[in-house]
């Protein structure tokens, strides 16, 4: 079987957009939800990847086919349960929502039927990517936690982009790389201030939670990474945004699709980066061109963040745990904060 990414999506959402075009208007109609802008980032990337989820009532129907159409591989079950779907208004020029109609919670049958739709994808491909809920209500955070850990002790590579309680259960769980944002750890309260000091120190903490890599976001600043115990910064060119929502995302699907490939982390996380500054510049979530993307990642760097390692733990010594002398994540900020 070539290589491959299962995409764990529960519940797709319906996504509806107007658009002003000329003098005429435009109603396009579109499979949303993170983890169908993952999935779609995979494939573009030349990864296969199926996409795992549930589908339900007239926006499930609609969801489904809109995938389908996109040339996606899914494993699907049929539920009760309604799809989320949500209405955007762009005539302006700027995104304004209209209306969204949430998506419904998972039977305890449905949710251990997709449970196994999902584990049998996932012990068949490289990688698995857990992608969150848009609604908390669809599925409780401790089906994320099972399913990373009965992943990951059979030999698949976990990634998960998460927060709050999902985070906290997919740690518990285990975790090759975390993608996560800088917003997401200071609102759930893993971060206490918004520095690098503060951020660095959170990473810290999520590796010796159970992360064994960390890929922390910051919107328009570069990202930071944690690998092997050592943090680096992520630099690329600048580019002017078309549609800033989606970098996030590209970014996980990217470094999913190398690791799948037999990549190491560094040049996954380059080609993440280069699908999400790239994706910024166009118009539609987890959309690129593969050899375009290739071509950027060269101009990718993972560079040296000053002061961040100082007395931080040697690899294979447990992460950002304290004993044995090694310097906590709260003393690690203060060394940044005053290099």
């Amino acid at each position: 079987m070539p290589e491959s990414v299962m995409v764990f999506s529960p519940s797709p959402q319906l996504t509806v957009t107007i658009e002003q075009v000329g003098d005429e208007e435009e109603i396009h109609l579109h499979a949303g939800g993170q983890g169908v802008w993952v999935a779609r980032m995979i494939k573009s990337l030349g990864v296969r990847v199926v996409l795992c989820s549930a589908f339900g009532d007239e926006t499930g129907r609609v969801v489904r086919n809109l995938i389908l159409d996109e040339g996606l591989e899914v494993g699907a079950i049929d539920v009760s349960a309604r799809n989320g779907a949500y209405v955007h208004d762009r005539r302006d020029g700027e995104r304004t929502e209209i209306a969204q109609a949430p998506g419904q919670p998972l039977s305890r049958h449905d949710q251990d039927e997709l449970y196994n739709v999902a584990l049998a994808e996932g012990l068949r491909a490289e990688v698995a990517m857990l992608a969150g809920v848009a609604d908390p209500q669809v599925l409780p955070p401790d089906v994320y936690r099972r399913l990373a850990g009965d992943l990951r002790r059979n030999g698949t590579k976990v990634v998960a982009d998460l927060s709050g309680d999902y985070l906290t259960a997919v740690l518990e769980g285990g975790v090759d790389v975390l993608k996560v944002s800088h917003e997401e750890v200071l609102r759930d309260g893993r971060a206490t201030e918004e520095t690098i000091g503060g951020l660095v120190a959170a990473m810290h903490r999520l590796r010796a939670e159970g992360a064994a890599a960390v890929v922390l976001s910051r919107a328009e600043h570069p990202a930071l990474v944690l690998i092997d115990d050592e943090v680096r910064q992520v630099e690329l060119p600048r580019l002017e945004p078309a549609d800033h929502r989606g970098a996030g995302d590209s970014m996980t699907a990217g470094v999913a699709a190398m690791l799948a490939l037999g990549r190491d982390l560094d040049e996954a996380v380059r080609t993440g980066a280069a699908a999400g500054a790239l994706n910024v510049t166009r118009h539609g979530l987890g959309t690129g061109r593969a050899d375009v993307i290739s071509q950027f990642t060269t101009r990718v760097k993972l560079t040296a963040l000053p002061g961040a390692n100082d007395g931080a733990p040697p690899p294979g010594s447990g992460g950002g745990q304290r004993g044995g002398g090694h310097t906590s994540p709260e003393q690690l900020a203060e060394k940044v904060k005053h290099s």
